[in-house]
C-alpha cells in the first residue's frame, strides 16, 4: 500500500539551490537533514578534552562516524575559544593527516574548521571539499581559495577576532543581528567569486553568544533558513544547553538531541553533533515527521488483525 504524501504543520523555508555536490557526494537539502560529524584533534577543545588528540584516534574516530551514518566529519586542529596560540604549522600538522588518512579509506565528505587559508588549501588538496570558518570570514581570501578550488565555505556568525574573547555581547535583537551579518558576509563572499551554490550557513549558537541569545536563535531558526541557503545548527554539547538543563559538559547529549531537532523543524539542513548514532536516528525520523521521507516500514495495524 502507497502512503501519499502529507503536508507537514511545519512550514519549511525553500533553499534557492537546494541540491549540492559536496566530495564525491550529492545531497539535495530540500529532502535531507544532514549529521556533520565532529573530530577535534585538539588537546583542549571545549567538549572531548583531547580525546582524539592522537592522530589514530581522530582517524578511527571519523571513520566510525562515518559508518554511524555521517554525511560530513568535521575536522579541527584549534579551538574556537581563547587559548594558547597555535600556529599554522602546528595546525597543519594536526589536520593534514587526518584528512588524509580518512580520505584514503573512505568518500565521506571531509570539512576543515579553520581560519586560515594555507591550512584550508592544503586540506582541500589532500581531499576536502568543504572548509568551515568559524569566524565570519574575517580573511576574505577563503572565499576567493573556496572560489577557484570549487570547494564549499561554511559563513558563521561570530564578532571576535579569531581566538579572542568578546565580553558580554549586547544585541538589540540577536536574529536580525546574525541574520544581517550573514546576508552582508554571503554578498562579500559572492562579490569574491564565489557561487551561491558553493555556500553554507551558520548562526555560530555560542559564538560571542549567552545563553539566552543562542536558545533565542534556536527558536527562530526559521528566519535564519530564510536566507535560502543551507544552514547549520552547531549546537552540540555547548553551553547554551548545559546551562539551560543545569547539565555538566558529559550529561548534554538529549538537550542537544532536542535543540538539534527543534532547529531542523525550523528549516536547519545539517546538524553539527559529537553523538552521531543518536543523531542521525533523531534527525531520520524527524524528516519523517515533516514529510520528507516515507517510513520505512508500515506494518503497524495495517491488516484486519490488531497487532
Amino acid at each position: 500500500m502507497t502512503i501519499p504524501p502529507v503536508a507537514s504543520g511545519f512550514a519549511l523555508p525553500p533553499l534557492t539551490s537546494p541540491v549540492r555536490t559536496l566530495g564525491a557526494h550529492t545531497i539535495d537539502f530540500s529532502a535531507r537533514i544532514a549529521v556533520m560529524a565532529i573530530v577535534n584533534r585538539t588537546p583542549d577543545s571545549f567538549f572531548d578534552r583531547g580525546r582524539t588528540f592522537a592522530l589514530d584516534q581522530a582517524i578511527d574516530a571519523a571513520l566510525a562516524a562515518t559508518s554511524a551514518g555521517a554525511d560530513l566529519v568535521d575536522i579541527g586542529g584549534v579551538k574556537f575559544a581563547p587559548g594558547a596560540e597555535v600556529s599554522a604549522a602546528d595546525e597543519l600538522d594536526r589536520v593534514l593527516p587526518v584528512v588524509e588518512g580518512v580520505a584514503a579509506q573512505s568518500d565521506v565528505v571531509i570539512s576543515i574548521d579553520t581560519f586560515r587559508p594555507e591550512v584550508a588549501e592544503a586540506c582541500i588538496g589532500a581531499g576536502a571539499s568543504v572548509v568551515n570558518d568559524t569566524t565570519g570570514l574575517q580573511n576574505p581570501a577563503l572565499a576567493e581559495l573556496a572560489a577557484s578550488t570549487g570547494a564549499t565555505l561554511v559563513i558563521t556568525h561570530s564578532l571576535a577576532r579569531p581566538r579572542t574573547a568578546y565580553v558580554a555581547p549586547r544585541y538589540d535583537d540577536v536574529v536580525q543581528s546574525v541574520v544581517a551579518f550573514l546576508r552582508e558576509r554571503v554578498d562579500l563572499a559572492m562579490s569574491l567569486g564565489l557561487d551561491e551554490t558553493q555556500i553554507i550557513i551558520d548562526p555560530g549558537h555560542d559564538l560571542n553568544k549567552n545563553t539566552r541569545h543562542s536558545l533565542e536563535i534556536t527558536r527562530r531558526f526559521d528566519e535564519i533558513a530564510r536566507i535560502g541557503l543551507p544552514a547549520i545548527a552547531a549546537v552540540s554539547n555547548k553551553d547554551f544547553v548545559g546551562e539551560a538543563l543545569g547539565a555538566g559538559r558529559d550529561d548534554r547529549v538529549d538537550g542537544s538531541l532536542a535543540a538539534a531537532t527543534a532547529c531542523a523543524l525550523l528549516g536547519a539542513r545539517i546538524v553539527r553533533m559529537h553523538d552521531v548514532a543518536r543523531s542521525v536516528q533523531a534527525m531520520r525520523m524527524t524528516e519523517t515527521i515533516l514529510g520528507l521521507r516515507e517510513p520505512q516500514h508500515l506494518r503497524h495495524n495495517m491488516t484486519d488483525e490488531n497487532a
